[in-house]
């Protein structure tokens, strides 16, 4: 066997075995989605006796339909926000010189800080607005906590498009702004596909904002509804397993959809 055949069998080996632990945790939620509270408190991987009643019963338990809804409500919404406010302020991080790298510097300086920090201020802000409890003060709160890390990674996408492709468009006529929506934007469409799916994950996912701004039931979203299933005395392990499934499968699905673009666009922008 050659050295080459030898190589390409251990990485294909090594994939298989990344592969395998990232979906441990995915077959461990399968596994207690269909146990009963007793099995799973008897511990073990495998259930003894499959429960499929999880499922009913976690729309039972919680509104998770109206939950689910809220949270693609949340993330899309999030992420059209992200995008508006993220693709200028990243032209003018790539644009502006020392003033771009300021404002970068900022950007970055405002998401090293803990998220708890910003939740009493947001949350007096969103209250004098009449948004909480609401899900569109969850789409504004996530939707510029999210601007940070969409102009950090289109910053690199804009420094790619060449300078002299803007200059022909003013010698035409255009301005800044008609020459960023007509020639810059579309030469950005695979950085800005990549940037606003991560944006999508992370509203999507988000909890800390969502648990401190959506008290009513017809606000919450699914992060929230997850943590309904614990109890005083005992945990709904297979209830909440089966919610989280049926949250995270849409995810998954896209992830895989959207893999070329996601992949595609973060490799062609890294470098600056």
């Amino acid at each position: 066997m050659s050295a080459a055949v030898l190589r390409r069998s251990g990485l294909r080996l090594v994939l298989a075995l990344v592969a395998f632990v990232a979906l441990v945790p995915v077959l461990f939620l399968v596994s207690l989605s269909l146990r009963s509270v007793d099995d799973v408190a008897n511990g073990g991987w495998l259930p003894t006796r499959l429960v499929w009643d999880n499922y009913p019963a976690a729309f039972a338990t919680v509104d998770l339909s109206s939950m689910l809804a809220n949270s693609w409500v949340v993330a899309v919404g999030a992420t059209l926000v992200t995008s508006l406010i993220a693709v200028p302020a990243a032209y003018v991080t790539a644009r502006a010189g020392a003033r771009g790298e300021r404002l970068q510097t900022l950007l970055l300086a405002s998401y090293c800080a803990p998220p708890i920090v910003a939740v009493l201020p947001l949350y007096y802000l969103l209250k004098s607005g009449g948004l909480t409890s609401n899900v569109l003060g969850l789409v504004l709160v996530n939707g510029l906590a999210n601007v940070p890390v969409a102009v950090w990674l289109l910053d690199g996408f804009v420094r790619r498009v060449p300078l002299e492709v803007e200059e022909a468009g003013w010698v035409d006529g255009l301005g800044t702004t008609g020459g960023l929506v007509r020639l810059v934007l579309p030469l950005l469409a695979p950085g800005l596909v990549a940037a606003l799916l991560i944006c999508l994950f992370l509203s999507y996912n988000e909890f800390l904002f969502a648990v401190s701004f959506a008290s009513s039931s017809s606000s919450q979203t699914l992060t929230v509804g997850l943590s309904l299933f614990q109890g005083d005395r005992t945990v709904q392990f297979g209830q909440q397993a089966a919610a989280s499934l049926v949250g995270i499968v849409p995810m998954y699905v896209l992830a895989v959809v959207a893999q070329r673009w996601l992949v595609g666009g973060l490799s062609a922008g890294a470098v600056k």
